[in-house]
């Protein structure tokens, strides 16, 4: 039985892509392995959102060369956003690959499988939903569907657009057949994806919103928990925001991604509203569900962030108070139109600098919301054991750690808050 191990690096989205991966993989008959020089066949799953990225993906690549040249493994396989660009090109630079197939081309990579099985061993062609039901093994607690590939919105410093494509949404009676497979089989939360989860919809018969999804997956039984993410400000609708203050399965936690506190910057990313639009659409969202957490990603060092405009952004994030603040320094992506238009002109330890301010401010504001968790029961979603520690979520996405001897895996308990800290909750279990 050939072994594979399966390289994943990127958003949420290439983890579910990886699912579907496995599903395919093991219905011709290949076997999952931990390491790398244990495998037959290595598959990378890529992410070139960041320069960072990219460089990792590269990197393992040329570590690969030398696995394959001293024969430790016998095939490579590669997928994600860098297989978007010119196949030709990306062969000639990696010779020792023996696929490049795109996102979502599951179909590609089980007719190469077929061809290099040997007789009378030939994969099914299935529906990668029919792979994963029949093959997919026991999904995780808490699983990933994607239910919009692409965006339309080209924010200048994003390459998404280029190496996913424009909206196309699956449609809602996919979605629940999908969701109820997971749950069928053991999920109990489950999280829609979409590069712009906000556009769900617009691009289908009769242009059906995220809350109807939403409204038509409360009723599967079985299911305790629906998330949804990556939002885009813009495109957040009032009615969106009804659905999750009424729909009692939708949990209480949004990322909602501002990016910079400037409008000048704002408007030079391309991002379609303004600060105060942002900061109403916080309001708005927190009058209808008071106790929601509200997460946010903001870009460091934008081409001409001056001190002043970080200052606006450092005052925003003083106000609002998110519970958790993704920070990333602008690297310039090949093929946006940031990297053709703008100079990266911030320096380097200007954007640490700027970084490490904020970094020091949420660790000031995540651990003063997180204190006010002490002594608190809050209802946790058990996901996997770390450190000889249980660990969860509770629906505002805060993470729970607990000590006890019981299989816990799977389970929803009410855990007594005994200890907090800007990153984390720990207590001791009180019931389930």
């Amino acid at each position: 039985m050939p072994r594979y191990h399966l390289w994943t690096i990127g958003c949420q989205m290439n983890k579910a892509e990886s699912q579907r991966i496995a599903g395919v993989l093991a219905a011709a008959g290949c076997e999952p392995v931990a390491r790398m020089d244990s495998a037959d066949l290595v598959i990378l799953n890529t992410c070139v959102v960041r320069q960072s990225a990219e460089d990792r993906v590269a990197g393992t690549l040329g570590l690969l060369a030398g696995m394959k040249k001293t024969r430790a493994i016998e095939r490579i396989a590669v997928t994600g956003c860098f297989t978007a660009r010119d196949r030709e090109e990306l062969q000639r630079r990696f010779p020792h690959v023996d696929l490049f197939f795109g996102s979502g081309e599951y179909e590609a990579l089980s007719a190469w499988l077929e061809a290099i099985a040997g007789p009378g061993d030939q994969p099914p062609r299935e529906t990668p939903l029919a792979l994963l039901e029949e093959h997919g093994g026991t999904p995780g607690v808490s699983s990933y569907v994607p239910i919009i590939q692409g965006c339309n919105n080209f924010c200048t410093y994003c390459i998404v657009p280029y190496t996913r494509g424009r909206e196309v949404s699956l449609p809602p009676e996919h979605v629940e057949a999908e969701v109820r497979s997971l749950v069928s089989r053991g999920s109990r939360e489950i999280v829609l994806l979409g590069q712009n989860v906000d556009s769900y919809g617009r691009d289908l018969p009769g242009r059906p919103e995220l809350a109807d999804l939403l409204e038509r997956l409360q009723p599967v039984e079985g299911l305790d928990r629906l998330r949804f993410l990556t939002n885009h400000p813009k495109d957040m609708s009032d009615r969106l925001i009804r659905a999750m203050a009424t729909q009692s399965k939708v949990c209480e936690h949004i990322d909602l991604a501002l990016q910079s506190g400037d409008n000048g910057i704002l408007h030079a990313m391309a991002r379609g509203y303004r600060v105060e639009d942002f900061v109403r659409l916080v309001g708005d969202i927190r009058r209808a569900l008071p106790h929601i957490s509200i997460t946010t990603d903001i870009i460091v060092g934008f081409p001409g962030e001056t001190d002043e405009q970080f200052e606006h952004t450092f005052e925003v994030l003083e106000r609002l108070r998110f519970d958790a603040v993704h920070i990333a320094a602008y690297s310039p992506r090949p093929g946006t139109v940031a990297a053709r238009k703008f100079s990266d002109s911030v320096p380097k330890e200007a954007k640490r600098e700027r970084l490490h301010r904020i970094e020091k401010l949420q660790e000031e504001v995540g651990g003063e919301i997180n204190a006010a968790y002490l002594s608190r029961e809050v209802e946790v979603l058990v996901e996997e054991r770390k450190r000889g520690k249980w660990c969860g979520r509770t629906r505002t996405n805060k993470l729970v750690f607990f000590e006890a001897e019981e299989d816990y895996r799977s389970a929803l308990v009410h855990v007594a808050i005994s200890r907090t800290s800007p990153w984390a909750l720990q207590g001791e279990v009180v019931y389930n």
